[in-house]
């Protein structure tokens, strides 16, 4: 009577796989197998499968076939558009409301004047060539508030001037002061002339709270320090740094240029604003 095989049997029995060339009966590649590694193969092989076709799925197969995956990038895309829509319109806002300041700024001392003139129709009825040794009373008041305004300004300058003393700035630029400071002129700054594509320096740590291109000034960047103290450097022919940057003191910010309508000639036009109000650079920087 024969033995029955048992399944451990069957499993762990060795069989040999011969390979033979069909012309000499030649060996080629024998190969011993039991069932039991067979299926401990077949089981591997299955599972990597498995994984490699949920891997496909999951990237390339379903850019190709599902269509959820096309409405997913879209989606993305779109996120990303608006975040970077939103991140244009608060540096825009930024801007505009430096705009805003510094045009409230230099307005300042002119809306008393033109609510004057508004309310007086003896200015409105006046002939646009008035004969010279003719003034009226209004022109006096007007005189008479530009002169007080002059002497308040000195006074408020010898202020900052001992507050600002007690500070160290950088040279901007090293060159020749060509155009002084001058508020006959509506010069509120300096003109300094150098070599060409020298390098533009902040003269203290702070933001920058504007760095852009304007019609009269070309390429224009300021920068806001402590103690509402603001730097601002025009006529650049590159900027380095963009609005909300913090620049150290000393560090590069652009490159001395000749852009604007405003310029004759390569140099850098450097002003100080100190509480809203332009000081001569020259009495804290040396150039």
């Amino acid at each position: 009577m024969k033995n029955k095989k048992t399944l451990s049997n069957w499993l762990t029995t060795k069989y040999l796989l011969i390979v033979r060339n069909e012309e000499n009966l030649s060996e080629r590649s024998p190969f011993s197998f039991t069932y039991a590694k067979l299926l401990v193969f077949s089981f591997a092989l299955m599972t990597v499968m498995l994984i490699l076709s949920l891997f496909l799925s999951r990237t390339i197969l379903s850019q190709w076939f599902d269509p959820r995956s096309a409405t997913l990038e879209a989606n993305k895309k779109l996120l990303q558009l608006t975040l970077q829509i939103d991140s244009l319109s608060y540096e825009a806002e930024r801007k505009q409301m430096f705009i805003n300041t510094f045009k409230s700024i230099l307005q300042e001392d002119f809306e008393g004047i033109d609510s004057v003139e508004a309310n007086n129709p003896q200015i409105l009825n006046r002939g646009l060539n008035p004969r010279e040794d003719e003034l009226l009373p209004i022109d006096s008041l007007i005189r008479r508030e530009f002169e007080e305004a002059g002497e308040e300004y000195l006074g408020l300058n010898r202020q900052y001037n001992q507050e600002l003393q007690e500070v160290f700035f950088f040279s901007p630029i090293t060159g020749i002061v060509s155009g002084p400071f001058d508020l006959s002129e509506e010069h509120y700054g300096i003109d300094i002339v150098a070599k060409s594509d020298e390098p533009v320096k902040s003269i203290a740590d702070g933001s920058v709270i504007m760095a852009d291109w304007t019609q009269d000034s070309g390429y224009v960047i300021a920068i806001q320090h402590r103690n509402n103290l603001i730097s601002v450097y025009k006529h650049n022919a590159a900027l380095l740094k963009k609005v909300g940057t913090f620049v150290s003191a000393g560090e590069i910010i652009a490159i001395i240029g000749n852009t604007g309508e405003l310029t004759t000639g390569p140099h850098l036009h450097f002003e100080i604003w100190y509480n809203g109000t332009p000081v001569n650079p020259e009495d804290f920087v040396s150039f």
